[in-house]
């Protein structure tokens, strides 16, 4: 793998946090900016580090939310005695590739943690560690929902019967429609 460069795969366990103990955490910024893919791996691998060391390594779930695919380029000049008779100046001044960064816009998410209602101030310390990785101020907040869902938690809890677990999602499970197909989606008595 290119030193610096982003992994792509998010870390932690995907499947280890069942849908109703889900917490999730977001790390957004406040103010238009420019995120270096160096930057962004540093803050993924301290979250990772910290959570790690202090709660295990399948108690959380971790994927980087923004991806560096703006290409920057630099117009590499001489620093010697004599260069203004070897250079060009600013002729042709289209530069090699430098790095790649990513755009990140007002209240975007960067990168958020899922885990359990007793890690929480692991999670929220891990993420105050890897904002200091990034330029300019960013907040840490605690999502309301239950997991990647648009459901809060105490309407989850209410809503159990009627909602299929999809991974980190849910499905709802509709009256209508064929009876074949609603009796394929409804929960076996026998899985448990």
């Amino acid at each position: 793998m290119n030193q610096g460069a982003l992994e792509e795969r998010p870390i932690g366990n995907s499947s280890c946090v069942k849908m109703a103990q889900t917490l999730l955490l977001d790390y957004s910024i406040s103010f238009h900016n420019l995120l270096s893919s160096e930057a962004l791996e540093a803050a993924r691998i301290c979250a990772n580090k910290y959570v790690t060391k202090t709660s295990g390594k399948d108690s959380f779930h971790l994927p980087v939310c923004v991806h560096p695919f703006h290409v920057i380029r630099i117009n590499k000049m001489l620093s010697c005695a004599g260069a203004d008779r070897l250079q060009t100046g600013m002729r042709g001044t289209w530069g090699k590739p430098y790095g790649t960064v990513a755009h990140v816009n007002i209240g975007q998410i960067i990168l958020f943690i899922r885990c359990k209602d007793a890690n929480t101030p692991v999670i929220m310390e891990a993420l105050h560690c890897a904002g200091y990785k990034f330029p300019g101020h960013q907040k840490i907040i605690v999502s309301k929902k239950c997991g990647f869902t648009n459901v809060a938690k105490g309407d989850y809890l209410k809503l159990k019967e009627k909602v299929l677990q999809n991974g980190a999602y849910i499905q709802f499970i509709r009256p209508k429609g064929p009876l074949e197909q609603n009796l394929c989606n409804r929960p076996s008595p026998w899985t448990g």
